[in-house]
């Protein structure tokens, strides 16, 4: 007989309301959540598990311990001492425990009388009259056993208003709705991949999770990941693999212009440089250039350590976008960088005949009307700046060339954003991405799957590495009297203050105070100052100061970890260099070492140093090269902090760790070419369970 479709509900479309006990008030804190269907909440983890299998003894327990405890009341009192409170003592025969109420009901303190049995579970501590739990979750019992759960209880991410046995019930509602009925939820993964990585199916794996069986327990307590969330995790990452691969794919079915290069136009502004192209350059170079004659939009990434000399290779594809009568717009994060890359162009591009422009928001009034105009009317073949070379107000005659440097600062949603802004007749600009943060391979694979890589792993020659040593801040005096022989010699100096906690204000100040200490200390010595929030003029006044050689040392925070460039700057002093990432700090120490002569990068760290810190701060002694310490600096730190996951741009996890899933990574690429290729009808199934309406990477 055909069963009703009724009884094999689609859990996609299926609202929360269905669920018994929800109602509006409660689907709409779930939307918190991200809830909004029964299928949400099958993927809606649990944190943690609680352990309710056995009752401890009272006189077994010990402060920081959850458990579960049985006992008879033997009095209840109200406190009117501080904040009004409810105290309930109970024992057990061998030993008693308070519990403590600060939230209580007449009706509650009248439940908690003399004599009644009562099982608690909650967080032993320590209180005013020996060990308590404060509100712990309790309920009057007449047999103990009742208390004992044979599996582990989960413990939900919950959002205010909604209780963690509110969410318990749900979840288990949605679990047997959706897994009694082994359609309701599609396995998408091909079982040739489940085999081959021994992992469960989805409705078991999902089963697993929110009611694991008694014989997982003590797996899960010592907290080894399960095969089950191991199998979640691989299909997130794959999922968000897979759509930035389909983003990438949906852009390259666009037209772009077709930008090429003639060898003379080439060898004479190659000729007019003050210093010869590395191999490495070449190779990317070439790469580049092969992607700018196709009629298909170019996405590629150039990664290069600090100094390796990436802008020139990205002026040279500005140059076949000029040559072929299309405009370029470069994009830095910062306006220090963008002055910096405005000066570089402006000398390059001195000798033909196009116009160099810079825009930024704090360009105002007849000057930006005018920058505007010119790149409205194409009479501005390269323009540069910040983000605002992207608001609404600004139109580009015919733009064929997007460059962005030092992307990770701007995120994959604005990266896609600007796919949009070039559109001209139907055309996209080519995109290149340029970066000196070297990224670790396995996290390229999953943030920038959708570009093309290139590296160029090739410093320039005669670029000598920076002598690194660690010192304790206890010998700072030592330091400033090596500043002081240092400036003697005519070198200039560097003297980093790295951020206090995410101050922007207490950063400057922190600088402030060390410039007035150091002018105190070395008055002969002319010293600058530079921080982030100083107006753009008054920045760069500091900034050319120091590159005329008309101050000797400047006080920066990190706003200069990207810029600048001052061959006769030698040394830098980094304080703290405990609170930055490995990668930071080599991008800092790349600020020096510029010129021919010995650099110097001096570690000033608060001591004691914890292991891990010791660690970091030997592996940044021992290496020069950014690849390496960036592969190190996940290794002890993990992605969360190297990609800097806190900015918006970064790709959010409903489940996945990048930490604790880390070596997953390895196999993904594999795997999503295997779906290309023999499963393409389950991509789009799989991105709309794991990206569903987020789709920040897809064609807008």
């Amino acid at each position: 007989m055909p069963t009703e479709p009724h009884q094999h509900p689609d859990p996609r479309s299926l609202p929360v309301t269905t669920l018994n006990g929800i109602g509006a008030q409660s689907a709409a804190r779930l939307e918190k959540l991200g809830i909004r269907h029964v299928q949400d909440l099958l993927f809606h983890l649990p944190l943690r598990y609680q352990d309710r299998s056995r009752i401890t003894p009272l006189n077994q327990l010990l402060p920081g311990m959850t458990v579960l405890v049985c006992g008879r009341v033997e009095f209840t009192d109200q406190i009117q001492r501080g904040r009004n409170s409810v105290i309930c003592r109970i024992a057990d025969g061998g030993g008693e425990l308070s519990l403590r109420f600060f939230h209580f009901s007449v009706q509650q303190s009248q439940q908690l009388k003399p004599g009644v049995q009562i099982g608690c579970f909650g967080e032993i501590r320590y209180g005013f009259a020996g060990l308590e739990m404060v509100h712990p979750e309790y309920r009057l019992v007449d047999d103990p056993t009742q208390l004992i759960e044979q599996t582990l209880t989960p413990v939900y991410p919950l959002t205010e208003g909604v209780s963690q046995s509110a969410i318990r019930k749900a979840a288990r509602q949605a679990l047997s709705l959706c897994l009694h009925s082994r359609d309701a939820i599609k396995d998408w993964l091909p079982a040739e991949l489940l085999q081959s990585r021994d992992y469960p199916s989805l409705q078991d794996a999902l089963h697993t999770l929110h009611s694991p069986p008694p014989q997982l327990s003590a797996q899960i307590l010592s907290g080894t990941p399960l095969p089950a969330l191991r199998r979640l995790a691989f299909e997130e990452f794959l999922a968000h693999h897979l759509a930035l691969l389909q983003g990438k794919q949906a852009y390259k079915q666009w037209p772009a212009p077709a930008l090429s290069l003639d060898g003379q136009t080439k060898q004479a502004f190659l000729a007019a440089l003050p210093f010869r192209l590395t191999a490495a350059q070449q190779r990317v170079a070439a790469e580049i250039e092969a992607d700018c004659r196709q009629n298909r939009p170019m996405l590629r990434l150039v990664q290069g350590d600090v100094g390796s000399g990436k802008t020139v290779v990205a002026a040279l594809a500005a140059l076949a976008a000029l040559a072929s009568g299309y405009q370029t717009a470069i994009m830095a994060p910062t306006e220090l960088l963008s002055e910096q890359h405005f000066r570089n162009f402006t000398h390059w591009f001195a000798d033909l005949p196009t116009r160099v422009l810079f825009l930024s928001g704090q360009l105002k009034g007849k000057t930006r009307q005018q920058t505007l105009q010119a790149l409205a009317d194409g009479s501005a073949g390269i323009v540069i700046g910040t983000h605002a070379l992207f608001q609404d107000s600004v139109h580009f005659h015919k733009l064929g060339l997007i460059v962005i440097d030092e992307q990770h600062r701007f995120g994959v949603h604005q990266r896609l954003a600007l796919r949009e802004k070039g559109q001209t007749g139907g055309l996209r600009p080519h995109q290149l991405i340029m970066t000196a943060t070297p990224i670790p391979r396995t996290l390229a694979m999953l943030q920038y799957s959708d570009l093309d890589i290139s590296v160029i792993d090739e410093l320039p020659p005669g670029r000598k590495p920076v002598a690194t040593s660690a010192i304790s801040s206890e010998r700072r005096a030592d330091v400033i009297g090596r500043i002081e022989h240092w400036v003697a010699q005519q070198r200039q100096a560097y003297w980093v203050c790295t951020l206090i906690e995410e101050s922007e204000v207490l950063q400057c100040e922190a600088a402030e105070k060390t410039a007035a200490a150091l002018r105190q200390a070395l008055p002969k010595v002319r010293i600058g100052l530079v921080h982030g929030r100083m107006k753009s003029a008054e920045k760069d006044a500091v900034m050319q100061a120091f590159k005329n050689r008309e101050c000797d040392l400047l006080v920066a925070t990190t706003v200069i970890e990207v810029g600048v460039d001052v061959p006769n700057a030698g040394l830098m002093v980094i304080e703290n260099p405990e609170r930055l990432g490995l990668s930071q700090l080599h991008q800092l120490r790349g600020r020096v070492g510029r010129g021919n002569q010995d650099s110097y990068c001096l570690l000033l760290y608060q001591a004691p140093l914890s292991q891990t810190g010791k660690q970091r701060l030997a592996i940044l002694k021992q290496s020069n090269d950014g690849f390496v310490i960036a592969e190190k600096d996940l290794e002890l730190r993990g992605p969360g902090e190297v990609m800097g996951t806190r900015q918006t741009g970064q790709i959010q996890f409903k489940i996945a760790d990048l930490e604790r899933d880390r070596e997953l990574l390895e196999s993904i690429p594999a795997a999503a070419q295997t779906i290309v290729q023999h499963h393409p009808e389950i991509i789009q199934p799989l991105i709309d369970r794991w990206i569903g309406r987020s789709r920040h990477y897809a064609e807008v």
